[in-house]
C-alpha cells in the first residue's frame, strides 16, 4: 500500500477542508499515479471533490462513521479495517493509495510501504498536518526530483520508503 500527499515546509496539508494550493503539475502526477488503482480516503476528502463525487477511473473507498452515508458511487466503509479488506479484495498492495485526509493518513501511513510526497517550498496557513517523515526513523527519502516551479511556487517530488516494511 502507498500514500500520496502534498505538504508545505511544515508538513501542512490542508486548511478549512481544502488543499493548501492547487498545482497543475502535481494534480497531473496524482492522476497518473492513481488512475486505474484503488484509493482510500475519508468522507471529508470525498466531499472536497467536485460535486462531492468519486474520482473517475479508480476504485474509490471512503471511510465514514455516518451509517447511511451516500458516497455517490464510492464504496462506503465504516472502519479502517473494513476499508483495507475491501481495498485488498479489489487490488494488489502496490495498487492501493491512501489519499487523505489528515485522520486517514495518521491511521494508515505506518502501514504504507511508500510515500509519494510533493514538498512545497512555502509555509501556508494550515490546520491539518501530515507526520514529518524526515523526523521518523522508520522512513527514508529515497528519491527527489529536480526542483519544479509553477508561477512563484517551488516544489519537488519525493519518494519515501517505510524501512519497517521494505524487507517484508
Amino acid at each position: 500500500m502507498n500514500l500520496i500527499v502534498a505538504v508545505d515546509k511544515h508538513w501542512g496539508i490542508g486548511y478549512n477542508n481544502g488543499l493548501l494550493v492547487s498545482i497543475p503539475g502535481d494534480k497531473k502526477r496524482f492522476r497518473e499515479m492513481t488512475t486505474g488503482k484503488t484509493i482510500i480516503m475519508g468522507r471529508r476528502t470525498l466531499e472536497s471533490f467536485r460535486d462531492g463525487k468519486p474520482l473517475p477511473n479508480r476504485n474509490n473507498i471512503v471511510i465514514t462513521t455516518k451509517k447511511n452515508y451516500d458516497g455517490h458511487g464510492a464504496i462506503v466503509t465504516h472502519s479502517i479495517d473494513e476499508a483495507l479488506k475491501k481495498a485488498r479484495e479489489l487490488s494488489a498492495e502496490d495498487d492501493i493509495f491512501v489519499i487523505g485526509g489528515g485522520q486517514i493518513y495518521k491511521a494508515l501511513y505506518e502501514q504504507c510501504r511508500k510515500a509519494y510526497v510533493t514538498r512545497i517550498n512555502y509555509e501556508y496557513v494550515a490546520d491539518t498536518f501530515f507526520p514529518d517523515l524526515d523526523s521518523e526513523e522508520n522512513w527514508k527519502m529515497v528519491e527527489e526530483s529536480e526542483e519544479q516551479t509553477c508561477f512563484d511556487i517551488e516544489y519537488t517530488y519525493t519518494t519515501y520508503d517505510n524501512l519497517l516494511l521494505e524487507k517484508e
